[in-house]
């Protein structure tokens, strides 16, 4: 059993900057492949980000080259790093593990709001 609790969320600016964190706690965090997912009001929960246990990463389309996804298994936490915020940016973002595959665990969520 994994449990995770993202921070970080709030309210900014177009262009701006945020910070997501993800800590998790339980089995052993290293072991998990991480992603970040989100999901705006009326749409389906989409893919943001993913890095694996090797460190790996890929993101989607929308948010490469704006968003980095980086991890500390010493602190057992997974970041999510995103500039260049634009307005369709606006969702509740989710932090997940996956440890075959697909992914077993989720946060409650932190919402995102940009603002124009």
């Amino acid at each position: 059993q994994v449990q995770l609790v993202e921070s970080g969320g709030g309210l900014v600016q177009a262009g701006g900057s945020l910070r997501l964190s993800c800590a998790a706690s339980g089995r052993t965090f290293s072991s998990y492949d991480m992603g970040w997912f989100r999901q705006a009001p009326g749409k389906e929960r989409e893919f943001v980000a993913t890095i694996r246990r090797s460190g790996g990463t890929d993101y989607a389309d929308s948010v490469k080259g704006r968003f980095t996804i980086s991890r500390d298994n010493a602190k057992n936490a997974v970041y999510l790093q995103m500039n260049s915020l634009k307005p369709e940016d606006t969702a509740v973002y989710y932090c997940a593990a996956k440890l075959i595959t697909s992914y077993n665990y989720w946060g409650q969520g932190t919402q995102v709001t940009v603002s124009s």
